[in-house]
């Protein structure tokens, strides 16, 4: 029997794994909400895309579409804050539905987020279902890619990670989470309220480090503004030059004072060349690098609705991208 999915936010990348979801045979939408007034009360395949009915209408009651539709699992697609979403994760796991989520801090907790954690893993056992947190980056391409890839050393001294992408190509929430049309000025406060940054490089260099049995020493994340020299734009955006185009994001976490896992990222209109590379320093040293980079937004929605699967097998409890069987593509 097809998985019967339930989407819980339907921004751009909520509506991304939708569609996939519809178009998959292994998938069955049966429910979807979203807090937007303006997509209550229409169909799924409407406010998703779609050029036909999904006869699944979007409501604002999570709990009441659970009971009508009975969901396999949810899909939760509504903030990258862990704090944010944590009232919408007890609700779910009260109803004992599995559940994948797009919530960066949800992808390997930490910090404050431990706390979080802890109670989510308690509630998941609880209501016997498993639960995580996933997508490219953090779910991916800087930290369960650069994990496998040290499957084949016999030693690692360093693990390195670049990521390059061309900004323009990304959905407009992307692009404004990265600066694109600021002021340097504008762009610093933003830095500073915590709205101009990528989530996920302290959780993805942690979940690097647990996975080698490395205890690190500190994490930072320092952000600065790359600045246009001429005018790019988007389908949304016009960057005109001394404006800022994007993001430049370096993660890196020390043991014994040494920097051990870099993770280096760059996202803005413009860029020449998009890709991803990773450099495992040790015996051998390897290098991988994927031309033309994996696409953020088609691979977020892919890795979400290829996670479900694996998290509908999964022991009960909060789990990441490091104990779950290894996703891939469910057709």
């Amino acid at each position: 029997m097809p998985i019967r999915v339930m989407h819980m936010g339907l921004g751009p990348i909520g509506c991304a794994i939708a569609r996939q979801v519809a178009e998959r045979k292994r998938f069955v939408p049966v429910a979807a909400v979203d807090i937007d007034p303006a997509k209550q009360g229409l169909d799924l395949g409407a406010v998703a895309g779609l050029d036909r009915k999904l006869r699944v209408k979007v409501t604002d009651d999570p709990r009441r579409a659970i009971r009508k539709s009975r969901p396999d699992v949810v899909v939760l697609c509504t903030s990258s804050s862990l704090a944010k979403v944590m009232p919408q994760i007890e609700a779910l796991l009260k109803a004992r539905v599995p559940i994948v989520s797009t919530t960066e801090e949800l992808s390997y907790p930490v910090g404050a987020n431990r706390r979080l954690a802890k109670k989510i893993d308690a509630a998941a056992r609880k209501a016997k279902v498993a639960i995580a947190g996933t997508g490219v980056n953090p779910g991916f391409t800087m930290d369960a890619l650069p994990i496998m890839l040290t499957a084949v050393a016999e030693r690692v001294d360093r693990v390195r990670v670049h990521r390059v992408q061309d900004a323009s190509i990304r959905r407009l929430p992307f692009q404004q989470k990265i600066g694109a049309g600021l002021t340097r000025a504008a762009f610093m406060k933003r830095v500073e309220e915590g709205t101009v940054r990528h989530v996920g490089l302290a959780e993805s260099i942690t979940m690097i480090a647990d996975a080698l049995g490395w205890k690190l020493g500190r994490i930072t994340d320092e952000i600065k503004p790359r600045m246009a020299d001429a005018r790019v734009s988007s389908e949304f955006i016009t960057v005109e030059p001394g404006q800022v185009a994007g993001i430049i994001q370096d993660g890196v976490g020390y043991r014994k004072g040494e920097p051990v896992i870099t993770l280096h990222m760059e996202a803005y209109l413009g860029a020449p060349e998009s890709y991803d590379a990773v450099w495992i320093d040790g015996s051998p040293t390897l290098h991988s690098r994927v031309e033309g980079g994996v696409h953020g937004d088609v691979a977020t929605a892919s890795m979400t609705v290829n996670t479900i699967p694996k998290i509908l097998d999964a022991p009960p409890g909060l789990r990441t991208m490091r104990d779950l069987a290894l996703p891939s593509f469910a057709g």
